[in-house]
């Protein structure tokens, strides 16, 4: 079996044990007309990242924490925490702090026992290896936290689907919010 052989198969058997129910209730919540901030360290924080500027091309309000643009955050809004171990400093400090604020925070993670899925209103169990190899995530032939990675690339996508379903968003209404100074 070839590596992308390999990796498709990984991935193929993580995704099958998410229920779909879980991204429909996901893209609900996002749907409900808040802000949207996302976190995430190293290759977390990348793959929010990536999530936010999709949201955005569907035409959500959404930031990224920690960017010099990012306007403070209120009880109104989400945040969407994406952490594979689930016990992040950075990312579990932004959660605890958006609760505190009255923000319905999201968890995105690896670990549903942790201290950042404990501290959300709602979370993903995302079952996949993450970089320190814990019982009960998936095994994988790749490196650290690629999985997991992988994974929650590909739920976001699944979540934004759904998203500009509820939005009623098309590609050509999506690509006039795409960067056009590239």
């Amino acid at each position: 079996m070839s590596g992308t052989d390999t990796i498709l198969k990984e991935i193929e058997t993580v995704l099958g044990k998410i229920d779909n129910g879980e991204l429909i209730a996901i893209a609900e919540e996002l749907n409900n007309n808040r802000r949207i901030f996302v976190t995430g360290e190293g290759r977390s924080g990348l793959m929010a990242k990536s999530f936010a500027m999709r949201l955005m091309h569907l035409g959500a309000e959404v930031y990224a924490v920690g960017e010099t643009i990012t306007p403070g955050m209120s009880g109104d809004d989400i945040l969407v925490a994406v952490s594979g171990s689930g016990k992040t400093k950075s990312v579990l400090w932004t959660a605890e702090k958006a609760k505190e604020l009255g923000c319905f925070v999201l968890a995105i993670t690896a670990d549903p026992e942790g201290p950042l899925a404990e501290t959300a209103f709602m979370s993903l169990h995302v079952p996949a290896a993450t970089k320190y190899r814990k019982e009960g995530e998936q095994p994988t032939v790749q490196p650290l936290g690629s999985l997991f990675d992988q994974c929650v690339h590909l739920l976001f996508d699944a979540i934004c689907l759904k998203y500009a379903d509820l939005k009623k968003v098309s590609n050509e209404q999506a690509f006039l919010k795409h960067s056009n100074v590239e």
